[in-house]
């Protein structure tokens, strides 16, 4: 929005200032109307110039959070003999 009237004001200021720089004369138009085509030109280009479209936005990728559970996992003794088990937290992840 801001830019859009940016252009345009520039646009206007660039084509006013182009018709008083050349004043016209009863017996001659062509200066005239050769500051409005230029003024206009100037307008076109200042205005495309400042009429950027805005970047695209950038894309986050979020991992989606682990699938956990609960498994009872054996206990070993010093002599790797089972003596138990215990729950354990087991995790998938992606």
């Amino acid at each position: 929005m801001r830019k859009t009237l940016a252009a345009s004001l520039a646009v206007l200021a660039l084509g006013a200032v182009t018709f008083g720089a050349a004043p016209a004369q009863a017996d001659s138009a062509g200066p005239a109307i050769a500051a409005g085509i230029g003024g206009f030109a100037l307008g076109a280009i200042a205005g495309g110039a400042l009429a950027q479209p805005a970047p695209p936005p950038a894309v986050v990728y979020v991992e989606p959070p682990p699938r956990c559970w609960t498994e009872r996992r054996p206990v070993f003794d010093e002599y790797g003999e089972v003596i138990g088990s215990r729950p354990r937290r087991v995790c998938d992840h992606y």
